[in-house]
Formats: structure tokens, C-alpha cells, sequence
């Protein structure tokens, strides 16, 4: 579908004024600018200021917040929630949708992870407003985007907490600092406190706000299950993983398209094929490593070409196997969201260089073996999946 002059403005908008950081409080923003020595990039600049001006209108509409809520968040108990998991560009935020027509869930949306400061007292009449400035389409792909359709709270998390490795697409010159918030294994005991609080915080918040079993998606997440669970004792999981191939094109793809909005250094695009291979590594590393401390009956894993094949058949095979009630209510509107999504046009992709493929063939042989996949060309058709 031909963009129209109202998307391609948005367009703009987004990739070079809009931030990630719009919801952030003054203080904290302050924070983050000190502890990267103020170094902005000229070209953002119109960016910081916007992000400064925001920031001082939610620092006080934080405040009102806090004197509105404040008790009850504290005293409120989250019923534990279910996570999705997962790496990038692997299915995770397909799945979520789907699971997010169930209504016993609640899932945040792009509203409220951008503002998680103030989203209890300002959703109702800043949403609305605001939803005029969303472009219609994510940028890296064609998922539809709106205040309706689920978000990952990663971004709530790096606004309110400042302990989130998406800080390093913000600040790229400090790539290795912030990248260690991806497992947070070398990261001090105060600064994971902070993260904890950040996270449990929100929780209380969407609980307050919905008073449901929240449905949680945030790819980071896979590389924490130890810290979620002591979060969140009883939380159920469930992981969808994709081809390695696919993952690391698509990926590629995804951050040339997906990355701009974060931007306030200019970035180095020869090192994210790098980067790529390392997260992939350094994140099921952790989940492979941590997996079993998730208790039986706790956990699903799902291969995104099978969600593909059949997807209300690993639904079904999702809520049995985690034990979960309520599939013949929602079932009748996941049948007829995922009728609309038949015709949903995925990105075409070359094939990988031969150098390459041998690269990842090398680095990643750990995780093809454990998700059963065998290396393939990507060309069209999607990589075949062995059978476990």
C-alpha cells in the first residue's frame, strides 16, 4: 500500500523529533544526561529539547499522579502475570496480540509504556490526542500500530528505571555500559534493586488500572527469568522462537527501520551485524541457562513457523499446557483476528552472504541444535524446521 503524505510525515516525525525517552521525568532525564556527560549529537538536538520540555511537564504531572494514586499502587498485590518470550523479530509481538483478545488479560499499550509515570491520571485525555502523531504501520515491518494494540514494557521500564538496554540504541557511544541490562549479571546490587522497583511499580500501576492478569511481552525478559521470578513467583512463560536465519535478517532489517526513533548519538551501522550476533548469543545463553527454574506447568514453548501453520492449534496446546481457563471465550475473536491477518505481507529479505551464514552457523550451532532447526538458504521460502 502506497504511503500517503500524513504517513510519511509521520514518518519523519518519528525518526527524527519523537522519542522513545517522551515520557521521562525532568530528574531522571537530568540523570541520564549527566551520566553520559551531556554528549548530544547536533543533529539531535531539536530531539533533547523536545525531550527536555516534555520531561518537565511529567515530572509535575508525576507528582499529581503520585499524590492521586500513590497509596493505593503501593498497596496493591499483581496477580501473577504470564510472559512472553523471546528474541526479536521472532513472532513475539504476533503472538502477543492474539493472547491479548483473551479479556481475563491486560496488556499495556504504547500509551502507557511511554508515560508509566503518569498514565493513570493523563491516558483519558492526553491518548486521544496524542494518537493522532502514531504512524499507522510500525517501521521495520507492517504491523499495524495504534493505542489499542498491545506493547512490551521494556519501555516503561527503561523511562522509569533507567537500567534497560534499550538505553544503548539512545546512547551508542556507551553501547557496552548499557548492554549489561540485558541479563543484568554484572550490573551492582542497587542498580538491579532500582530495576526491581521500577518493574514491580508498573505492575501495581496496570493492576490498578485493570485489575486483571497482566500478559507481559518484552524480548529483554528472556535473559531475566531469574529476576522475574523473584518478581513474580507463580508467573507462567511462554517462548516463541524462529530460524536463527530469519531472526538475524529480519533483525537487520529491523534496525536500519526501527532504530532512528531512538537516536540522540549518531549510531556505527557497521557494527549492528555485531551486535546481533551477540545478543542473540548473550540472551539464550541466559534463557537456556535459567529455563529451569521456571516450574513445571509454567512454561510453553512455541515455534513461530508452527504459530504460523496452525495457530489456533499451538493456542490451544499454549492454555493447556499452562493450565489456563477461559480459551472458548476468547477463541470466536482470535479465529476472526487471525482471518484479517492472512493477507498481512511479510518483508522479503536476500539471501545471506556465504561468509556470513558460516559465521552464524559457527556461533550459533548451540541454539539451532536446542530449537531443532537445520541451517538452510533463506531465499523465499522460510528455512524447513526439523522434527522434533
Amino acid at each position: 500500500m502506497p504511503a500517503t503524505l500524513r504517513d510519511r510525515i509521520l514518518d519523519f516525525l518519528n525518526r527524527h523529533l519523537f522519542s522513545v525517552l517522551s515520557g521521562i521525568r525532568f530528574e531522571r532525564w537530568m540523570t541520564l544526561l549527566k551520566d553520559n556527560r551531556f554528549a548530544v549529537a547536533p543533529r539531535y538536538w531539536p530531539r533533547a529539547a523536545i525531550i527536555t520540555l516534555n520531561s518537565v511537564l511529567n515530572s509535575v504531572k508525576a507528582r499529581r499522579e503520585e499524590r492521586l494514586f500513590g497509596a493505593r499502587i503501593r498497596s496493591t498485590s499483581v496477580v501473577s502475570p504470564v510472559f512472553i518470550l523471546g528474541h526479536w523479530r521472532s513472532g513475539t509481538t504476533h503472538l502477543h496480540n492474539v493472547l491479548a483478545i483473551d479479556r481475563q488479560f491486560a496488556a499495556p499499550n504504547i500509551y502507557q509504556v511511554f508515560f508509566p509515570d503518569t498514565f493513570l491520571c493523563t491516558e483519558d485525555t492526553m491518548a486521544p490526542r496524542l494518537a493522532r502523531l502514531i504512524p499507522p504501520r510500525r517501521p521495520q515491518d507492517n504491523v499495524a500500530l495504534s493505542f489499542e494494540v498491545p506493547q512490551e514494557d521494556e519501555y516503561a521500564l527503561c523511562v522509569s528505571g533507567l537500567r534497560s538496554q534499550y538505553l544503548a540504541w539512545v546512547f551508542p557511544k556507551r553501547q557496552v555500559h548499557y548492554e549489561r541490562y540485558l541479563t543484568m549479571r554484572d550490573v551492582p546490587g542497587h542498580e538491579v534493586t532500582q530495576w526491581k522497583e521500577a518493574f514491580l511499580t508498573f505492575a501495581r500501576k496496570m493492576t490498578v488500572k485493570y485489575g486483571r492478569t497482566l500478559l507481559l511481552k518484552s524480548p529483554t525478559h528472556t535473559a531475566r527469568i531469574r529476576l522475574v521470578l523473584e518478581l513474580f513467583p507463580d508467573a507462567r512463560f511462554i517462548h516463541i522462537h524462529r530460524h536463527p536465519l530469519r531472526v538475524f535478517v529480519s533483525s537487520r532489517h529491523s534496525y536500519d527501520r526501527a532504530a532512528p526513533p531512538y537516536f540522540l548519538q549518531v549510531p556505527n551501522p557497521e557494527q549492528w551485524d555485531d551486535l546481533i550476533v551477540s545478543r542473540y548469543e548473550e540472551m539464550y545463553s541466559a534463557y537456556l541457562e535459567q529455563r529451569n527454574l521456571i516450574r513445571p506447568g509454567r512454561l510453553c514453548e512455541v515455534a513461530f513457523e508452527d504459530l504460523q501453520r496452525d495457530p489456533l492449534a499451538q493456542i490451544r496446546r499454549i492454555y493447556q499446557t499452562l493450565g489456563l481457563s477461559g480459551l472458548a471465550a476468547a477463541e470466536p475473536r482470535m479465529h476472526e483476528y487471525l482471518l484479517a491477518q492472512q493477507h498481512y505481507q511479510t518483508n522479503e529479505y536476500s539471501s545471506l552472504a556465504p561468509q556470513t551464514r558460516a559465521l552464524l552457523e559457527r556461533r550459533w550451532a548451540r541454539f539451532f541444535a536446542e530449537f531443532h532447526y537445520e541451517m538452510s538458504g533463506i531465499g523465499g521460502a522460510l528455512p524447513v524446521q526439523r522434527e522434533r
